[in-house]
């Protein structure tokens, strides 16, 4: 789910705040529409980039707590001539007071959804609506007024994340996933396992089940202290239909006899080319946790672009 939907659900009339959105950008822009950041008077989630950009953006909004909730603004940036910033592009922001009063509509966000927000003369209305037909925003012409509707998706669903391991590399994995679309699912056969946050600990007689049970969308991380488990949870994404990634942790070499005992169980070439093992974007360097872990997780990000 979309980050900025948490940050307003915080929101109440003892501690005011205001709402950055990008509405639109072109050219070299920090960030795309969609992006947003919340600003209190000692502090701000989020960012919607560009250094001076960010500045004079939380300047705006910080002036606008001192109006009342459902005040807002339109502002525009040509970044180079305004700002001196060298990419040259040129944002549109809607800035806003938000008004703790006006959020019912967070009771029924869901991610895919559209969100039709409405500007009104001194406040904004928003819905939320499982269908609807996206709008276009310029950030050049006429500024946004009264009476503008923009419609865009809540947030695209999270992909599921189906780990398999709590060990270092697990434990990275899960630590550095917070923040990104991504829905973690975490296993480990081990008893003492239960104690981090997150895990759900399943006897082996049973973990294979959790491989068949991951959906369609998911990506299977397999990562255990253990190269026998290992290979049945491999052996289990691979017989099962089609998942959008499965990722064995290990050398080139572990990958090599992976296959080579995978195929004489068996299975197809075709199947044996959804294998990825190593985990982790070709070319980063380093065994350390973190470093795999963050490469893994590029790797998955990356996947809705291929």
């Amino acid at each position: 789910m979309t980050q900025w939907v948490g940050w307003l659900r915080s929101v109440s009339a003892e501690a005011p705040a205001a709402l950055v959105s990008v509405l639109a950008s072109e050219g070299s822009a920090p960030r795309g529409a969609g992006t947003r950041m919340l600003v209190r008077a000692d502090g701000q989630e989020g960012t919607i980039g560009g250094g001076a950009l960010e500045y004079r953006a939380v300047e705006q909004a910080r002036a606008l707590l001192a109006h009342p909730p459902g005040t807002w603004r339109v502002q525009d940036y040509p970044l180079g001539p305004l700002l001196g910033q060298c990419c040259g592009g040129r944002v549109r922001l809607l800035v806003e007071r938000v008004d703790p009063s006006a959020l019912g509509w967070l009771r029924d966000v869901e991610p895919g959804w559209m969100l039709v927000t409405r500007l009104g003369e001194d406040r904004i209305a928003r819905e939320v609506l499982e269908k609807a037909t996206p709008g276009v925003v310029s950030a050049r012409g006429e500024r946004p007024g009264a009476g503008a509707v923009f419609t865009e998706p809540v947030g695209r669903r999270p992909r599921p994340v189906y780990l398999f391991g709590a060990g270092h590399v697990g434990q990275a994995i899960a630590r550095h996933m917070r923040g990104l679309p991504l829905h973690l699912a975490w296993f480990d056969t081990r008893p003492e396992q239960e104690a981090i946050d997150g895990v759900t600990v399943v006897d082996e007689e049973h973990i294979e089940q959790c491989v068949a049970d991951a959906p369609g969308n998911a990506a299977i991380l397999i990562l255990t202290h253990d190269h026998g488990l290992d290979y049945h949870l491999t052996l289990a994404a691979l017989r099962r239909d089609p998942v959008a990634f499965v990722g064995l942790i290990g050398s080139a070499t572990k990958g090599a006899r992976f296959r080579s005992r995978l195929a004489r169980d068996g299975i197809a070439p075709d199947r044996l080319a959804r294998l990825t093992s190593p985990i982790g974007i070709a070319g980063v360097r380093g065994k350390e946790p973190d470093v795999i872990a963050i490469s893994t997780l590029a790797q998955l990000l990356a996947l809705d672009a291929a």
